[in-house]
């Protein structure tokens, strides 16, 4: 938790730089068009695949809050992060994110959506996990990479079933797809598992136990992915789909319900924490909670709603996370019984968490204040349930005890910090950013009209039938006064009995071990165990034992497959026939020989027999080159491996076939071996498709300038592979060398 002390280093130009790179966007996201545009590449011809891209008014609003937030994070980061050796890692890694997060915006295509969602999730394990010497942050990056990880793949194959069920389909499509296409099985799955998947990344419940564990990633980190972005992208997956899943009886339900669990569960592990980060973390889950309610309220109003919370949201918990940092740099701490009376050595800091405290309780006179004043004209023309209502006063109330808790209780009071400590605000990096965008909060809580072009048209993509006749974030905020009053007034009280409020809590910890926390912990401790023991029981370091479970794993999932097999009628036995028949009797029993050879000598002339058979069968099926190459190769082995017996001692073994271990190698070698042969002589059935043939006949000798075909093959037109071919035996002819040498005689005293 305590600021560490990092390694002098030098700042390159672009470190302290790189903040305008986001900034340098604003102008071109600005100047986007409200109406939808498109635009693609081909990418993948032959599956059909694009690189397909969409700009509309709720990617722009997306867009603007990926770089405006991004900006300020890159600008803090360096003087948060001052000295440390790997500033310039993380400040790429940020930018990389920004990057990913922008393509994801863009994405019309559904796979390339995925590709971008992936790699959000891949650079939030490394962002989260970037003090990798600390276990409570490589364990919180493996958890936020499982979690959302496994919401990738629901999201894959969410996407696979769409597609299959509407080939073709973008995102820009939604609005305009068939109903038929709606009702389908197939692709209502295909939605279902595309809304657990945005549950992952956007930390809903029963997923939601990620977002407060990855607190343990630095301050810059939380402020971006975990207030304005990342969990952001996935109720941006949930408005993309919203409107074409509007006439699906469960969709509104689903999302109802989920959220209003999400922000209940948030609002009351709030008071259970004393880290100021993760009391923030839990505040962030209530809110994403409300997002997805809002998302499924069925109104118009509901689409503004949610745009205008997803905005006041960023532009408050972001400032408060700096405050965090700011804190926790300035005193080692974020524990708030160690903290109070702030505001004299860090002044500045102090306006920030006032005027982000102020935008979070929903006073008049900030981006709050619009925000739920939007929420609740929404709630106020729609028939939601009793629940949905108590569920979004307790979240009001708690938001309102928490902004006091980073506004009131550190700053205010009788100075206290840590023994040792000499608090002070930071540079211009640690305080301008979270200032700037309090005051852009605070700007729009006074000009409403100024965000409205902007949030108007991003509803309007969800709810297109939405007019500025209907809803306007313009209110005459002293007539709303008393609605919120009841609010504020609780709000105040859970802050007043925030502590008493907290030992409550706490005596209910023993809930924790059958909460969803725990249910991942005992599901990878399970998984673990149950690796071990396949790790014990197929990985015995014997080579006998992985051959066989790799056979027999082969065989069960081929058998099935093998009795719808065709075979040939039978013919009569021809010479050819009869001495392919003598071949292979000699593999048999050559095979048998080695199988039940007692001493090494005779395994290996019973392997010997086994080429020998294959020569054989080589000969009678026209190549008799290589019958004889076989013939020749058996020979010299059984030659030199038998000379090479003769100078050492073998120990004798009780002979392979000896034993259950022995029998059953018996039987998955009998049963592989007539699924092979069986399947050899279903393909000997089949048409013999010459073309490959014919070509080589046809080129052998204008191309290669020879008449023997086979040799032209081997080393002319597939050259490149009998040189590797070569190679490989002449670095098992290297390794082989030593064990033709006469080991040096060592005498030894008596």
């Amino acid at each position: 938790m305590a600021h560490t002390a990092f390694p002098i280093a030098p700042q390159a130009l672009w470190l302290r730089w790189a903040w305008l790179l986001p900034l340098a966007l604003l102008p071109a996201v600005v100047a986007l068009p409200a109406e939808p545009a498109s635009w693609s590449v081909s990418w993948v011809a032959p599956l059909g695949i694009r690189l397909g891209f969409a700009v509309d008014g709720l990617a722009r609003l997306f867009l603007l809050l990926v770089c405006v937030v991004g900006a300020a994070v890159l600008a803090y980061t360096p003087g948060y992060l001052h000295g440390h050796a790997r500033l310039g890692q993380l400040v790429g890694l940020l930018i990389a994110f920004t990057l990913a997060m922008i393509g994801a915006i863009l994405a019309d295509d559904l796979l390339l959506l995925l590709l971008f969602w992936e790699a959000t999730s891949v650079l939030s394990f490394l962002l989260v996990g970037f003090e990798r010497d600390s276990p409570d942050s490589r364990e919180s990056a493996r958890q936020a990479l499982l979690v959302t990880g496994a919401g990738g793949l629901a999201l894959l194959a969410g996407f696979v079933l769409i597609l299959l069920a509407a080939p073709g389909l973008r995102l820009s499509d939604l609005a305009q797809l068939d109903p038929a296409v709606l009702v389908q099985p197939g692709f209502q799955a295909g939605v279902a598992l595309v809304l657990a998947g945005a549950m992952t990344k956007s930390a809903q419940f029963p997923f939601h136990f990620w977002l407060p564990g990855a607190m343990a990633a630095p301050t810059p980190v939380s402020a971006y992915l975990h207030s304005a972005t990342m969990v952001n992208l996935g109720v941006y997956v949930m408005a993309r789909f919203d409107e074409a899943m509007g006439a699906v009886a469960w969709w509104e339900g689903a999302l109802l319900s989920i959220g209003t669990l999400t922000a209940l569960w948030g609002a009351m592990q709030a008071p259970r924490e004393r880290d100021l980060k993760r009391i923030l973390a839990w505040s962030t889950v209530s809110a994403l909670g409300m997002l997805t309610v809002l998302i499924g309220l069925p109104n118009e109003l509901g689409a503004l709603a949610f745009v205008a919370f997803l905005l006041a949201h960023a532009l408050y918990k972001a400032p408060l996370f700096f405050v965090a940092g700011n804190i926790d740099h300035a005193t080692g701490t974020r524990l708030i019984d160690r903290l109070s009376g702030m505001r004299h050595a860090m002044p500045v800091t102090a306006l920030v968490a006032l005027l982000a405290g102020l935008s979070m309780a929903g006073l008049p006179v900030t981006v709050g204040f619009v925000a739920k004043n939007s929420m609740k004209a929404a709630k106020e023309v729609s028939d939601v349930l009793w629940v949905v209502e108590g569920a979004s006063l307790l979240v009001s109330t708690v938001g309102v005890a928490v902004a006091s808790v980073a506004a009131l209780r550190i700053f205010f009071g009788a100075p206290a910090h840590p023994a040792g400590r000499a608090p002070h605000e930071g540079s211009w990096r640690l305080t301008l950013p979270p200032l700037a965008l309090a005051a852009i909060g605070i700007a729009i809580g006074l000009f409403p009209a100024l965000a409205e072009p902007l949030l108007m048209d991003a509803a309007r993509l969800i709810s297109p039938t939405l007019t500025r006749a209907d809803a306007s974030l313009e209110t005459e905020w002293l007539l709303r006064l008393e609605s919120f009053a009841i609010v504020w007034v609780i709000g105040a009280f859970v802050y007043a009995g925030w502590n008493h409020l907290y030992r409550i809590l706490d005596r209910l910890r023993f809930l924790d071990r059958a909460g969803p926390a725990a249910t991942y912990g005992t599901v990878l401790h399970g998984l673990k165990h149950v690796a071990g023991v396949l790790a014990r029981a197929l990985q015995a370091r014997r080579l006998s034992r992985y051959l066989v479970a790799t056979v027999a794993a082969t065989v069960l999932l081929c058998l099935p497959w093998a009795f719808g097999l065709a075979f040939p009628p039978p013919v009569a036995i021809s010479v050819d026939a009869a001495g392919v028949l003598v071949g292979c009797a000699t593999a048999i029993l050559g095979a048998a020989l080695a199988v039940r050879a007692r001493d090494t000598l005779g395994r290996l002339l019973g392997a010997g027999a086994v080429g020998a058979g294959s020569a054989i069968v080589f000969l009678f099926r026209g190549a008799p080159d290589l019958a004889l190459t076989q013939l020749a190769v058996e020979t010299v082995f059984v030659v030199v491996a038998a000379v090479a017996l003769r100078r050492y001692r073998q120990r004798q073994g009780a002979g392979a076939g000896a034993g259950r271990a022995g029998a059953l190698r018996a039987g998955v070698a009998l049963v592989f071996g007539l699924l092979l042969g069986a399947v050899l002589l279903a393909l000997s059935g089949q048409p013999f498709d010459a073309a490959m043939a014919d070509y080589f006949l046809a080129q052998s000798v204008p191309h290669a300038h020879g008449r023997n075909v086979v040799n032209v093959i081997i080393v002319d037109f597939r050259a490149l592979d009998t040189l590797g071919e070569i190679a490989v035996v002449m670095l098992a002819a290297l390794a082989m060398w030593p064990l033709t040498r006469r080991p040096p005689i060592t005498r030894t005293s008596r």
